[in-house]
């Protein structure tokens, strides 16, 4: 069992947390304050030809692999939650339904402006009161003629303010009762399909999150994504993969907030001594450090078991639970190690308690997680 990077990785590895510190991690904290999406970095990554790094080149990708899309997500997160999941949806969530399960003239025509840079990629999964329960979509595309006709509400949906088109789910008929679920490619300036960015929310403030509404929006048939009734399969492969960019999200975030403590304890002196001389300091130190290479080799084994063409739903689950959960833990407790300056944003670490809530909630919440995890080991 070999845990060494390849070479590739490893140069990936370099050259990716070289641009995250230089270019990403100094305008994070204006950029959480002013909710400024970052637009210029997305166009310096699509230089260094990172928007489509896991995809074959011929789509205009790189033709890396899961380890290096988890590598490179992990270090935007470091230095930038917000940056990290643009990303990471980008990548998981936007490019790869439609590598997976799009036409050859699918591909061309979507997913090499996508690894290019030229849109940002999204998906239009969930509704309001179709998030866990994502068999509840109500969104409806009726079939007239050689077209379909949208009609329905998306919430939360990340990046769709900067996407040209995304795939989105909506019913497209009934089987015995049960809904048949499809995805279609919408292209986001369609009549009738109206993108509103107006939540306020508790962190990851530099990423777009926006609602969907679809009002007769009229798209040709030949933007059907796979077959009809195909799209509730399709979306569970797609979260399986986007679970390991939450994952992977989750140590960079928790990685970063350890480095802050870490240099912190090492400067903040307290009854004569620096707080990384008290036991107490030591012990939490040690039990972040142990959490976050844990969750990490996770991230790494469910990447890997996918680049193997391997069932990996179950270790995609544990990755993300796992990594979520410490990654809130890690970031409360740097928050308590450094105290009153924890508290304050200047210090970041606030920030990033605030980023790590969302990836207990995203992609899967840790309830539906468990619940992914008890049916792969045979207990449902």
């Amino acid at each position: 069992m070999n845990f060494d990077l390849s070479l590739e990785q490893m140069m990936i590895k370099k050259t990716i947390r070289e641009f995250a510190e230089e270019e990403v991690a100094p305008g994070s904290v204006e950029r959480d304050r002013n909710k400024k999406f970052p637009s210029d970095i997305i166009t310096k990554l699509s230089n260094l030809g990172i928007m489509g790094l896991p995809f074959p080149e011929k789509y205009g990708g790189s033709g890396a692999d899961t380890i290096s899309f988890a590598i490179v997500t992990e270090e935007l997160s470091r230095a930038c939650g917000s940056t990290g999941i643009t990303y990471s949806a980008h990548i998981s969530l936007g490019a790869a339904p439609i590598y997976l399960f799009g036409t050859e003239d699918q591909k061309k025509k979507y997913l090499i402006p996508l690894c290019t840079g030229k849109s940002i990629g999204a998906f239009g999964l969930t509704e309001p009161n179709a998030g866990s329960d994502a068999g509840g979509t109500n969104t409806t595309a009726i079939k007239k003629g050689n077209s379909y006709i949208i009609n329905g509400n998306k919430c939360f949906i990340t990046n769709a303010s900067f996407a040209k088109f995304l795939a989105l789910t909506a019913i497209t008929g009934k089987n015995n009762g049960k809904k048949d679920i499809s995805a279609i490619i919408v292209p986001s300036d369609t009549k009738g399909f109206t993108i509103i960015d107006q939540y306020e929310k508790m962190g990851l403030n530099a990423s777009n999150t926006t609602e969907l509404v679809l009002e007769d929006v009229i798209v040709p048939e030949d933007n059907l994504l796979g077959r009809e009734g195909e799209g509730f399969k399709q979306f569970l492969q797609t979260l399986d993969g986007g679970r390991i960019g939450i994952g992977a999200m989750a140590v960079g975030i928790a990685q970063a907030a350890f480095d802050k403590a870490i240099a912190y304890s090492k400067e903040r002196k307290q009854f004569g001594k620096t707080l990384n001389k008290f036991q107490i300091t030591q012990f939490k130190l040690a039990d972040m450090a142990m959490k976050i290479e844990l969750a990490r080799n996770m991230v790494y084994k469910a990447a890997w078991l996918k680049d193997q063409g391997r069932t990996f739903s179950k270790e995609a689950s544990m990755c993300k639970l796992y990594a979520s959960e410490i990654c809130m833990e890690i970031t409360s407790q740097a928050v308590q190690i450094l105290g009153g300056y924890g508290y304050m944003r200047e210090y970041e670490v606030e920030r990033m308690m605030r980023d790590a809530k969302l990836l207990e909630i995203g992609e899967g919440t840790s309830e539906i997680q468990r619940m992914v995890i008890a049916r792969e080991i045979g207990c449902s």
